[in-house]
């Protein structure tokens, strides 16, 4: 399968009862997917009319108690948005797909992580997180579908894939596994809008213009954070016991930095691999563990420098960073990550 009808299958597999969206380069075989097999499989498959639609629409559906997901590339994540906040104030689940392309503007529908910020930092407005996950192989991508729908079941908070238009059209041999798997996707949920004929009423909603209730929200979701961050943390790590550089790079880019890795080890090279499967919260654990006083970080993207950040707050000055990244559509080589660490890695 390609990447994007991995992530389709696995949002089926995972219960997905309800999809949203509208067409864009480069995820629509994604939405193509859904359309023909969620009515197979007893779900909803709506496409909207714009992405503001989409959004809302995920927004009311999640509030009935299904599990809803849309999806789409950068500047169409970019109108979701305010969506995204409404669903992160009214404590919902959801599953917002972002296959990546080239920015600012409408870019092109070449690869890119340009959108790192966007979705770690929230997004939207006002004072939230959304949790993010981004496969690096089509497999993950479709296994991730059913981690992202248990996360956003588990916190009631928005829950993002972050790929890119590599991983989204790149074909690889793909194991299925049986649909629902996970029976947390028929948990029920008491805070939903199913009907109050034999309980109180629920209300779901982001509004709240009596004095100082605002400010409870914000205090309640800042406490769930903190959770979060403390539980939620995923990393793989690769010959990092006696690294002397450590290579930093997450989703499609992780593929090309093993393999940099692997190759500099075959020539003797004590070079390792950080790969953050959580984008947020960021996995700090990861640093905490290579924290000897020469080992040099190299963090590696299809952006100008942004996971860059987070990686420098982690390390927090221990040892130092630095960073080769192309955007635009240009993906970082072997050869142009080899050559910058030769530069910067001498004795490794």
């Amino acid at each position: 399968m390609t990447g994007n009808e991995a992530i389709a299958q696995g949002a089926i597999r995972a219960g997905c009862n309800f999809y949203a969206g509208y067409p864009i380069t480069p995820q629509n075989e994604l939405i193509a997917y859904m359309a023909q097999h969620m009515p197979e499989a007893g779900g909803v498959f709506i496409q909207a009319e714009s992405e503001l639609a989409a959004i809302n629409m995920v927004f009311g559906a999640s509030a009935a108690g299904v599990r809803a997901m849309t999806s789409s590339s950068s500047p169409g994540i970019s109108l979701k948005q305010e969506g995204i906040s409404y669903i992160a104030g009214a404590e919902l689940p959801a599953v917002i797909v972002n296959v990546m392309r080239g920015g600012p503007g409408l870019g092109n529908i070449s690869p890119s992580q340009s959108d790192y910020f966007q979705a770690t930092r929230g997004g939207g407005h006002g004072d939230y997180h959304s949790l993010v996950l981004a496969p690096s192989t089509v497999q993950e991508a479709y296994e991730f579908m059913g981690l992202a729908f248990d996360l956003a079941d588990k916190y009631r908070a928005p829950a993002i894939i972050l790929g890119d238009g590599m991983l989204g059209q790149m074909m690889e041999p793909l194991v299925i596994k049986s649909q629902i798997t996970n029976p947390k996707s028929q948990t029920k949920k008491p805070w939903a809008l199913t009907g109050c004929k034999d309980r109180k009423p629920n209300i779901v909603r982001s509004l709240y213009l009596a004095e100082g209730g605002l400010e409870k929200l914000n205090m309640t979701l800042q406490k769930k954070y903190k959770t979060i961050r403390e539980k939620e943390q995923r990393y793989d790590g690769l010959f990092l016991d006696d690294a002397k550089i450590i290579l930093v790079a997450y989703g499609t880019m992780a593929r090309i930095a093993k393999s940099v890795v692997n190759k500099l080890r075959e020539n003797r090279k004590k070079a390792g691999l950080i790969r953050p499967i959580a984008l947020w919260p960021f996995p700090d654990k990861a640093f905490a563990l290579p924290a000897k006083s020469k080992v040099k970080y190299l963090v590696i993207e299809m952006s100008y420098g942004q996971m860059l950040e987070d990686v420098r707050l982690a390390v927090n000055g221990r040892c130092p960073v630095e960073f080769f990244g192309r955007a635009g559509g240009g993906i970082p080589t072997q050869e142009e990550i080899i050559h910058k660490i030769n530069l910067y890695g001498k004795n490794i």
